[in-house]
Order: C-alpha cells, then structure tokens, then sequence
C-alpha cells in the first residue's frame, strides 16, 4: 500500500514526537502500521508517501535509487542564470558536490494555498519561484543549495516524488495511491 500526503507546514515527518509538543502524522492519518518513505522538513509542505512495506519504503528513500524530487521553491530576490547554472551543474555543499539539479524559474503556481504562519515578507526585496528537481536526498538539500547562491528559501513545496505527485491533495488531504 502507498499513501500520498500533502503534509502541512510545521508537521513533523514521524507519527510520534517524545515530547509530545509537535503535530506529527498521527494528527492527520490514522492507518495502522504504514510509515514514511523518506522526509520532509518540519518547515517544508507537499507531498510525502507513506507504505506498510518496507522493501519497498527503503527504495522510495535510498539516494542510490535516484528517485527525482521535484520542488516549488520561493526565494529571496531574483537570481540570474549565472547563480541558476551553479545548481544546474552540481554546487558544492559542506558535506560534498551536489549532483546537478534541473532548475526552471516559474511563475508563482496556480495551487499555492495559504500558508500559516505566512512567510516573512520585506517590502524592499522581492522574491521569486522556482522549480527545482534532485535526485539526491540530502537533510535540508534544497533550502542548502539555494542558500548557497545567496537566495535563501522562503518556502519549499514538495510536488513530485519519482511518478508519483501532489495533484489536487490540500494540506493535510491523503490518498490511496
């Protein structure tokens, strides 16, 4: 069994928080004995699946696999292509070269839902969207690489994980793949 998720802002990722203080999945689906494929930042959205076996958990999460991830980023100012071609031909991290990322500046998507609390917003400087596909899966890649080339993440929407997407799922929404 897959289920696809479209975990909210400051959820965590696991159904259980030893202190007790977070939302954690268990807040939002009640299926006995699946557990995540993967991980997605308590500050970041979208989608994350979830499955009851585990041959197949560890495929969906182990970087040998390359399974893309696609993601819609917003970013602090505009980057240039000179700053989009350091993602798109590997950036080097503090822990290593990233393999080279397809990364597309978009328009802001048409399915963005609110989100709470909102991001910080400066009058003075503007932000901007982007679409950025990996194939590694690294603790917090993407808001890294983007912080790299001087555009720090305002927010992360996972969209996609291999063939599976987000769809029409609202935050906090699941389904049966």
């Amino acid at each position: 069994m897959i289920v696809l998720f479209n975990k909210p802002y400051d959820v965590l990722t696991q159904f259980t928080d030893s202190g007790g203080r977070r939302t954690t999945l268990k807040d939002y689906i009640d299926i006995p004995k699946i557990y995540p494929a993967g991980r997605l930042d308590k500050d970041s959205e979208g989608l994350l699946l979830l499955t009851d076996d585990g041959k197949l958990q560890h495929h969906i999460s182990d970087p040998k696999h390359k399974q893309e991830k696609t993601y819609c980023v917003q970013v602090e100012n505009i980057p240039d292509e000179k700053a989009l071609d350091k993602l798109r031909h590997g950036i080097t991290l503090n822990d290593g070269p990233c393999k080279p990322a397809i990364v597309k500046r978009i328009d802001e998507p048409h399915f963005i839902w609110p989100r709470t609390p909102p991001i910080r917003v400066r009058k003075n400087i503007p932000d901007c969207w982007l679409e950025i596909t990996i194939s590694e899966g690294r603790n917090r890649q993407v808001r890294r690489m983007t912080a790299a080339i001087n555009h720090p993440t305002l927010r992360l929407i996972r969209t996609r994980i291999g063939n599976y997407t987000l769809d029409k799922l609202q935050p906090g929404e699941y389904k049966h793949a």
